[in-house]
């Protein structure tokens, strides 16, 4: 019998900003865009895919939890849920150099200007891991803003995969004038992109990308401003999404719960590595 590999915590965050109308059936529509890098091909997990930043929960991150000195929003939270979101800020800023933060003392979020300084100073030894990340706020004076993260979906990697993660998706509106930027090692290129040139990109082989990426991408793709899908997903129940994968004659097939409210609930996948 298989032993079922536990998964690890993780989080990821899809960084929205209002881009420019489509022209789509003779007419004009608005679109959402979101932040995405290709991973490094030589990354074991989802080598040279098109995904949105994020990574696995840390030490770290719960050592930021216990501390309320260190955040705001974080009300009514339990240690698990706080941690999820501090990872998601936390892996937001080390791969894409965006802060979701705001000075001591201030209601708004850090400014572009001393968000690249502190990516600048910080940035590549947090990637490293020559200073920890509770550090990098406590010398600049920052708050996490966890209030700025609206959860909107919770994936479980199915049962059976050698490499397995409880990962946690959050939407959040990017600061102003933070361009973001890939760090040029876990992944290699970045850019804002729409779900519609994202998908057309995954059909014509531009991209690679992940099933659960595809699924909340399409999702996204039904949203037309970054307030309308922040208004949409805001206090919305979250159904746990953990595929059930069977093998079929032409590769696998993966079912999701209906509920999960995406846009199918049975999908033929192909060969899965």
């Amino acid at each position: 019998m298989t032993e079922i590999v536990a998964p690890r915590l993780a989080s990821t965050v899809l960084l929205l900003r209002d881009g420019k109308a489509a022209a789509g059936d003779g007419k004009s529509r608005a679109e959402v865009e979101v932040f995405m890098m290709v991973r490094h091909h030589q990354i074991e997990f989802n080598s040279g895919a098109l995904v949105f930043p994020g990574g696995s929960v840390d030490k770290n991150d719960k050592e930021i939890a216990a501390d309320p000195a260190l955040y705001s929003g974080g009300e009514g939270l339990d240690a698990d849920a706080l941690g999820f979101r501090i990872a998601a800020i936390r892996e937001t800023f080390e791969e894409s150099g965006i802060l979701l933060a705001r000075p001591k003392g201030s209601k708004d979020l850090v400014d572009a200007k001393r968000a690249s300084e502190i990516a600048v100073a910080h940035r590549a030894d947090l990637n490293e891991g020559k200073i920890s990340f509770l550090k990098v706020l406590t010398d600049n004076g920052m708050l996490l803003a966890l209030d700025e993260l609206v959860p909107y979906a919770h994936w479980i990697t199915p049962e059976g995969m050698p490499k397995r993660f409880d990962t946690w998706f959050f939407l959040a509106a990017a600061p102003p004038e933070q361009l973001g930027a890939h760090d040029g090692k876990e992944s290699t290129d970045s850019v804002w992109v729409s779900p519609r040139e994202a998908l057309e990109g995954g059909e014509t082989g531009r991209f690679k990308l992940p099933f659960p990426t595809t699924r909340n991408l399409i999702r996204l793709g039904k949203q037309g401003s970054v307030e309308a899908a922040l208004a949409d997903s805001a206090g919305k129940s979250i159904v746990t999404v953990m595929p059930v994968m069977t093998k079929t004659a032409t590769g696998r097939q993966l079912r999701i719960p209906k509920e999960a409210g995406y846009d199918g609930e049975v999908f033929d996948v192909g060969a899965m590595g």
